[in-house]
């Protein structure tokens, strides 16, 4: 697997593995890397000490170590530390952040498993890239080949299909069951399995194969072939019928397997009006104060002044230049973090300024990933890990930061909006119809025309799976 990370560098891995945290994720494990690593200290340095530590830094005689290193490089550093700034909280006084009741989307849930199995970091970036590309139902739409060149020219990454697929297999074994199917028969067929595993049910078998080999038969109920194909009995066929209704078909949905998970949240960022402007602060907890430790320059004069150096401080020393480099590392990506993530969020409050100005769902503006990725000179990819899981404060709630990410749509005056816009009355339409004789996606595209959307047949479909709602012969009622 070394060829998968031709040129990310530890430090490019760091940097992307903190830019996906949110705020209370991000916390833990800045915690965790302050008990790892002794030569990273939290708080604000001393004036005194550290001008005492850069003289001292200064006279140490780094020709006698085995490998050439600049402590300095660590310690005579005035940006060597991560503070607070008005960019960051928003003012001199700390902000008091609400925990909000939210719920953890399934693609958080997997990561969490994914990165307590997997056991190397470029497994963990494939595992990452591919749930990210999971749409909200669960389901791996866009084929490896694409997901392989997506790695190549956004991250650098040379990953075979291979690769992809064992990662895939992997991540299809996760929970909730049937997640990262490529269709509907495979995500049925995968909670068959997961069943199967753990009970030898006679009604397992039989699903199986119906779905395995009659599943057009299956979609259409056609059930006289089914009955005449297996040879089984009506009541047979239909607890197995049952059993099968049961299934998830959208894993990532609610459902037993499925439910998202109740938790609570501290937003990332604040966006609020101020004398007309928009102002936007970051989370204080996402800027945390950080240092390299003073202490150990107390070891590197020791092993200065001895006249023998023996081969216990010359491990010593390459010790600390480890920890010295693992800590500048750490506050540098801790850095970049803050950085990308205040430029993302001004660029999107920017660009949707007159929902955050009103709060109305209805003024947000078309925009995808490439447009903000364009507009600060970055990788849509990056852009992608700050939206998916962060969450901005408002005056008129919270919102994850992927929900203001839409296509646009043109109405028959010119206007470009949202299509959520256009979702919303489809799904009003589908509210009121006459279950018993449910709208086509014809009738619905008809609808849409009549309000001025001319928008095809297939982009209805689309946006009806969006909705979760199923084709009108399955939202038929007796």
């Amino acid at each position: 697997n070394q060829k998968l990370l031709q040129k990310l560098s530890p430090q490019q891995i760091q940097f992307i593995k903190l830019l996906q945290l949110n705020t209370l994720n991000f916390e833990e494990r800045v915690e965790e890397e302050l008990l790892e690593n002794p030569a990273l200290e939290s708080g604000k340095d001393e004036e005194e000490e550290v001008e005492h530590t850069f003289d001292e830094a200064d006279d140490f005689d780094y020709e006698n170590t085995k490998e050439e290193f600049d402590v300095s490089d660590y310690m005579n550093d005035d940006d060597g530390g991560v503070h607070l700034s008005g960019d960051y909280d928003g003012g001199d006084e700390e902000k008091e952040f609400m925990p909000v009741v939210y719920y953890i989307s399934f693609r958080e849930r997997l990561m969490e498993q994914v990165t307590s199995a997997l056991k190397t970091a470029e497994d963990e970036l494939l595992a990452d890239q591919i749930i990210g590309t999971l749409d909200d139902d669960g389901y791996l739409r866009r084929p490896l080949t694409a997901i392989k060149n997506d790695l190549l020219f956004t991250q650098n990454i040379r990953a075979t299909e291979e690769d992809l697929q064992r990662i895939l297999g992997y991540i299809q074994q996760l929970d909730p069951a049937g997640v990262g199917a490529r269709d509907l028969k495979e995500c049925l067929l995968l909670q068959i399995k997961r069943k199967q595993e753990v009970g030898n049910n006679p009604v397992y078998k039989l699903a199986y194969q119906i779905l395995d080999e009659m599943m057009e038969d299956f979609s259409k109920k056609h059930y006289a072939r089914i009955l005449k194909k297996f040879d089984v009995s009506e009541d047979y066929l239909r607890e197995t019928l049952e059993f099968i209704s049961k299934l998830n078909p959208k894993p990532a949905q609610s459902g037993s397997e499925g439910a998202q998970s109740k938790d609570f949240i501290i937003p990332d960022f604040i966006v609020k009006e101020s004398y007309g402007e928009l102002v936007v602060s970051l989370n204080q907890k996402n800027a945390p104060e950080l240092r390299v430790s003073n202490s150990y320059n107390e070891t590197l004069k020791s092993y200065d002044a001895s006249k023998q150096k023996t081969k216990s401080q010359k491990d010593a020393v390459q010790y600390i230049k480890q920890k010295l480099d693992g800590a500048k590392w750490f506050i540098d990506s801790v850095k970049q973090r803050q950085s990308t993530l205040l430029t993302t969020m001004r660029k999107i409050m920017e660009f949707q300024k007159e929902f955050f100005i009103s709060g109305d769902l209805s003024d947000l503006r078309p925009m995808i990933l490439k447009d903000i990725a364009e507009a600060i000179e970055m990788d849509i990819s990056t852009i992608s890990r700050v939206a998916s899981s962060k969450y901005v404060e408002t005056d008129f709630g919270i919102f994850l930061l992927k929900d203001f990410f839409t296509e646009g749509i043109t109405t028959d005056s010119g206007e470009e909006v949202s299509n959520r816009e256009v979702k919303n009355i489809l799904q009003q339409a589908i509210d009121d119809e006459n279950k018993k004789k449910p709208l086509t996606d014809e009738a619905l595209k008809l609808i849409l025309q009549e309000k001025g959307y001319q928008i095809a047949r297939r982009t209805v479909a689309k946006y009806r799976e969006q909705l979760n709602q199923p084709v009108a012969r399955l939202r038929k009622e007796l």
